[in-house]
């Protein structure tokens, strides 16, 4: 048994190794068998003499037709057919015999009476999961409602002291001692134990701990202060993590610039000895703390910031930028004696800040430099107009909106222009960040920001950068604190791997893709109310598995699936979503968390339904789509029905697409507790890795298996265990029907002789429930692909939101037959060929797809038919035996390659009133086909990925063009060939004479998209349809604007004179 057992659906047999060296040949009508092959029958003996080929049992395959005129004239359609129905009866009979299939189909038979089939109403299905998931959302929200009120609470009843001393516990210092073996300060001893539900990392579940960023002194007053009062938050740490133990970290930031996380853990610094976290930067932070915004960013290029002082600004401008989210817009504009956009293309407009553009920009930042006079009053000018001709577009985020002055100084105050375009209203802020250590125009600077209700800060070397950006963060959030609006933000899908625990928290496929929930917290203090002042944000992560355990996957058919989106129409969870390269690196993609609903979905063209979703509308859409598979490689053609509904309380959309054909129906069947717990806890029966009952909900049950947990809730000694009962009667009924299976085999492997059938390896069975049961008919050490059905066969096991490949592509295929398959890169060590005598005939073996499973040179093996007969390739997709189907993908992905010599095949049988099993049957052909293997698997190298934008070409073998036969004109010579469909399969034997050397035609060519300027520049400026979010806090009239920056003391002025009279004159 292999162990663990993988979550498959299907019957599965694999055949390894079989290849024999024939001691003497035979001649046979053109046939040439082994001495030692079964004897034929009458039948057979005279397809072989008909033929000219004859597939002796268990015996390798011979073509030898020197003076056969069907043959060395060109191939003729008669006698490969009867080759192709000799190939495909004796693959079908072993199959039949090793998968059990008949056994199988009888006793379905006998419980037909007990099975009744339901219609799924697709509609009323995605409601109730988005209620169900609108529930757990709810929990975790009042998990942080709870945590903000105690901290508004604890800072209300605190006062504050400069002088205090205080002992906490610091992330980096705990259990730390000096050379001495004495603890260090702040480094008191921290109880830390590992916890499975945290995957086992070591956690103190009483208490949390405070990490402090490495550019800040740890003892500073106001930070003191502020880990002082905030111990309050312990308890309702623990209290949340009692009332929802599905929760993992809760953390609060300070704006302070301190992080207090939950449960307490220890942190390492890298190998400089940093810690460059900042909680403040953080996307749950800014979203939480500030309202969507418009912003204008002035770079000052005048000769003056030549040298370091550019190289800050740069930074700078860097910083503002990670401070923008997908809510927010933007554009940057370089100033001198002339106007300069940092992207040409993009003049006069903003665009969205998601993660492409801000890179896109950034790129652009290293290619200015300095020169010439600073004028800056047409930059502000410039900025005003832009602002305000893009807020009346209303595609921006018609809120906040700010210009970002980075500049060295500035010769005038330029009130006539704020008088003209931003007072008395004052909407659009001013941030000034003076670059440089001198201060001769810092007041005007400041009068700047003072006069219009921004913030002044200077940036004199490049540590200095981060601190004083944020601060514009929290001059945003006074209208937020004043109005005491705690707004629940969701974060888009992320992996935050500056966190130390992220990069341990593994879910088997990589680091964990979450969500966060966060919320603002505020000072309640009535003597700062008009100052607006923002305490920090609490936040929690919630892990997109969690919103996977409410789907029913065997509710939604093989090709059925369940997927959410954002109110930018950016996948929160989707079967199509992978951010991490598949290298084994576990490296994140670029820009995987920004990517959009059309971007996998993307034969809507219109985008109807992503701009349905994105609206929080309820309804229906169907269309027909290609589905990629096997890396881009193949394609499934659906018609998919889809439903969709939004997520209450939330910024999400839920959408479920099911496959016509496969998943409108679901069947129920019935046995008794009794029979099915029998049968369930046989040792050959192991279930996926699904959630049939809950065992996170608590700690008393995290070590319980999911049988183990079925059989306490079925028995009634866990009234507490959370189940699916539906999905367990059915997991029950599977476990009945299926346990003859396992004597069968076992019989099998009895009778076995040493020669009968050799290379049979494995028997698998799985069902739609995720219940399966594996045969080995081989010790574990002598299978021939170690990978299959493990965890590293990624494509070819259960998960949590997906189906196999073997699986879909078996549901595709015509019921009674077999898919054979091959994997991709697939490369052999040793000789293998078929012996096709005649020099003028080339013999193939090519699947559904298009791709060779057997070839007379092996180095052809699961490589694309074209690339060895492209002329042919091109005929038959003109004939109409193939269809080529196109499609977007944004990775080229070339992947880990496996050396392997069998070929799985799966089919699709024992179909009655509906779908019930399909087998997956691995057999080695080459058993069959070759007289002379002797390879045996490898590992070979892998190559790196990278991102693109390309296009796949995908092949569809046309099911009712049964056979062809065709001619190929190249410059005169005539090339023939033959195409015949193997039997019971989705194989074709195709046999081509060798006349003429043509053309080769490359699937693995891909095409790349090569844009130009203008549509390159067109991509930039498109916008898709997007929700703003439902709150807006750009200002507030009892907002007190005088705190407006700190770093330089104005002295009496006119300037100052001025500022009173407008403070006076205009709103606040």
């Amino acid at each position: 048994m292999i162990s663990p057992a993988p979550p498959n659906l299907h019957s599965v047999l694999s055949v390894g190794e079989v290849g024999r060296q024939p001691k003497e040949k035979k001649r046979l009508s053109g046939l040439s068998l082994p001495e030692e092959s079964t004897p034929l029958s009458a039948g057979q003996q005279n397809c072989v003499h008909r033929a000219g080929l004859a597939g002796p049992r268990r015996g390798p395959l011979w073509i030898k037709s020197p003076g056969d005129p069907s043959v060395s004239q060109g191939a003729s359609l008669v006698p490969v057919k009867l080759w192709a129905s000799a190939f495909g009866g004796e693959m079908k009979s072993i199959s039949a015999k090793y998968s059990g299939s008949q056994l199988l189909q009888k006793k379905y038979k006998e419980f037909e009476r007990a099975v009744r089939v339901d219609e799924i109403d697709g509609l009323r299905l995605v409601k109730r999961l988005a209620e169900d998931m609108e529930e757990m959302f709810h929990k975790k929200a009042q998990a942080m409602k709870r945590l903000v009120e105690a901290a508004e609470e604890a800072h209300l009843q605190h006062e504050e002291d400069p002088n205090l001393q205080y002992e906490y516990f610091n992330a980096v210092l705990i259990n730390e001692v000096d050379k001495e073996g004495n603890r260090v300060e702040l480094g008191g001893e921290f109880i830390l134990q590992p916890n499975d539900h945290f995957n086992n990392l070591s956690v103190n579940l009483s208490l949390s701990v405070v990490q402090v960023p490495t550019n800040m002194y740890n003892k500073d007053s106001a930070i003191v202060n502020g880990v002082y009062w905030s111990e309050a938050l312990n308890k309702v740490f623990v209290d949340n993590f009692e009332r929802d133990p599905s929760l993992i970290w809760q953390y609060f930031g300070s704006a302070k610039g301190f992080f207090r996380q939950y449960p307490g853990i220890k942190w390492k610094p890298d190998e400089h000895g940093v810690i460059a976290f900042d909680c403040r930067n953080r996307k749950w932070y800014i979203q939480a703390a500030t309202s969507p915004k418009d912003v204008v960013i002035l770079v000052d290029v005048s000769g003056s910031m030549k040298g370091l002082r550019l190289t800050i600004a740069r930074q700078t401008v860097s910083s503002i930028l990670d401070t923008l989210g997908d809510d927010d817009f933007f554009n940057i504009i370089a100033y001198n004696e002339e106007l300069h956009y940092v992207e040409p293309c993009l003049n006069g407009t903003l665009v969205q800040a998601d993660v492409p553009n801000k890179d896109h920009f950034r790129e652009h930042l290293d290619k200015l430099f300095a020169q010439g006079i600073g004028m800056l009053d047409i930059a502000l000018t410039e900025a005003f107009n832009l602002l305000g001709d893009f807020n009346e577009t209303g595609r921006g985020s018609e809120c906040s909106q700010a210009i970002m002055l980075v500049t060295d100084g500035a010769v005038d105050t330029y009130d006539a222009i704020f008088a003209k375009y931003n007072w008395p209203e004052r909407k659009v802020r001013i941030f000034p960040y003076l670059i440089g250590r001198e201060s001769a125009f810092a007041d005007n600077l400041k009068w700047m920001a003072c006069a219009n209700k921004g913030y002044f800060t200077q940036i004199s070397t490049l540590a200095d950068v981060q601190e004083n950006v944020m601060e514009y963060l929290h001059v945003l959030s006074r209208p937020k604190v004043i109005d005491r609006e705690h707004d629940t933000v969701w974060t888009e899908a992320y992996i935050d791997s500056t966190l130390p625990q992220a990069q341990k928290m593994d879910d088997g496929q990589g680091p964990v893709l979450m969500t966060t929930v966060a919320m603002p917290v505020f000072s309640t203090k009535n003597e700062t109310r008009n100052r607006g002042i923002l305490l920090g944000v609490v936040g929690t992560d919630v892990p997109v598995s969690e919103l996977l355990k409410t789907i029913p996957k065997y509710k939604l058919g093989i090709h059925g699936y369940a997927f959410a989106i954002t109110n930018n129409g950016y996948i929160l969870t989707h079967p199509d979503l992978r951010p991490l390269y598949g290298d084994g690196k576990k490296r994140r993609k670029p820009n995987y968390s920004s990517v959009d609903l059309s971007e996998v979905e993307w034969e809507d063209k219109d985008d109807t339904l992503r701009n349905a979703m994105v609206n929080r509308k309820t309804g229906t859409f169907s269309m027909e789509v290609k589905k990629s598979v096997d890396k881009g490689k193949r394609v499934l053609v659906l018609h998919n029905d889809y439903y969709y509904t939004d997520i209450k309380g939330t910024p999400f959309s839920l959408g479920v697409a099911l496959s016509r054909g496969h998943g409108k129906f679901f069947f129920r069947g019935n046995v008794t507790v009794e029979e099915g717990l029998h049968d369930l806890e046989h040792p050959d029966v192991a279930l996926a890795d699904e959630t049939y009952c809950n065992t996170d909900e608590h700690p008393e049950h995290r070590y319980l298996s999911q049988i183990e947990a079925i059989k306490l809730y079925l028995n009634g000694h866990e009234p507490h265990l959370q189940c699916d009962k539906e999905l367990i009667q059915e997991v029950l009924f599977d476990a009945v029907v299926t346990a003859p299976l396992e004597a069968y085999w076992t019989s099998l492997v009895l009778n076995k002789s040493e020669n009968s059938d050799k290379g049979v390896e494995i028997a698998y069975l799985g069902t739609r429930t995720g219940l399966s049961r594996i045969n080995l008919f081989v010790v574990p050490d002598e299978l021939t692909n170690l990978d299959f059905l493990t965890a590293e066969d990624k494509e070819g096991v259960f998960n949590a939101d997906h189906f196999p490949l073997w699986y879909k592509r078996a549901a595709e295929q015509v019921p009674g037959t077999f898919v054979y398959s091959l994997p991709f890169n697939t490369a052999l060590d040793g000789k293998c060929s078929i012996s096709c005598d005649d020099e003028n005939i080339n013999c193939y073996l090519i699947d559904n797809n298009g791709f060779v499973l057997v070839a007379e040179d092996y180095t052809l093996t699961g490589k694309f038919f074209g690339e060895a007969e492209g002329a042919v390739m091109s005929k038959l997709l003109q004939m109409g035996s193939f269809k080529r189907y196109g499609f977007q993908t944004v990775c080229a992905c070339v992947g880990e390659c496996y050396s392997a010599y069998y070929i799985s095949m799966s089919w699709s049988v024992l179909s009655w009133s509906m779908l019930l099993h399909r087998f997956l049957v691995e057999f080695n052909l080459y058993s069959w086909w070759y007289s002379d293997i002797t390879a045996k698997a490898q590992r070979i190298g892998r190559t790196t990925q990278v991102p693109c934008d390309t296009e796949y070409p995908a092949f569809v073998s046309e099911r009712t063009i049964k056979e062809n036969t065709g001619n190929v004109d190249c410059d005169g010579c005539i090339k023939s060939f033959v195409i015949q469909q193997i039997p019971s399969s989705n194989l074709f034997m195709v046999v081509v004479d060798n006349k003429c050397d043509l053309y080769t035609l490359s699937v693995t060519a891909l095409t790349s998209a090569a844009h130009n300027e203008s549509l390159k520049c067109e991509r930039l400026k498109m916008q898709k349809d997007r929700r703003r979010p439902d709150t807006c806090h750009p200002f507030h009239p009892e907002e007190n604007s005088m705190e407006c920056g700190g770093a330089v003391a104005l002295a009496p002025s006119a300037a100052a004179t001025l500022l009173c009279v407008l403070l006076a004159l205009f709103p606040r």
